[in-house]
């Protein structure tokens, strides 16, 4: 229908609410109750997807948080043997040096020997 066929009027405004109430009424009269438990259905999965989102969300923080003292964890078990390590390097080098002969020392030593070989 055009608007020349049916006018915007205030009784045409009037006719349409009356038409969509009594339109309301009858879907209400026939599928009132099936819409009634699709709410509550649907109300009931939303509180289930709602609660399951939530303890997802407890989750994750739960695991993020276990995470992260795994990762502080492992950072400082990683501190301390680099630690040993450098101890240890540094003990090595320590009884390397100590062991060397010096060479000053080994000169001294190869005259002193070819010294009595000569006397003798």
């Amino acid at each position: 229908m055009t608007n020349e066929e049916y006018p915007l009027t205030e009784g045409n405004k009037k006719k349409d609410l009356e038409t969509a109430s009594k339109i309301e009424l009858i879907k209400n009269l026939i599928f009132g109750e099936n819409i009634q438990a699709y709410d509550s259905e649907f109300e009931l999965l939303k509180k289930d997807i709602l609660s399951k989102k939530k303890a997802l969300e407890d989750l994750i923080e739960a695991v993020r948080t276990d995470l992260r003292m795994s990762i502080d964890d492992v950072s400082t078990d990683i501190n301390i043997r680099i630690t040993e390590l450098e101890d240890k390097l540094d003990t090595r080098f320590e009884d390397l040096e100590e062991n060397q002969l010096d060479k000053n020392e080994l000169g001294d030593l190869l005259i002193q020997l070819g010294e009595k070989i000569q006397k003798k």
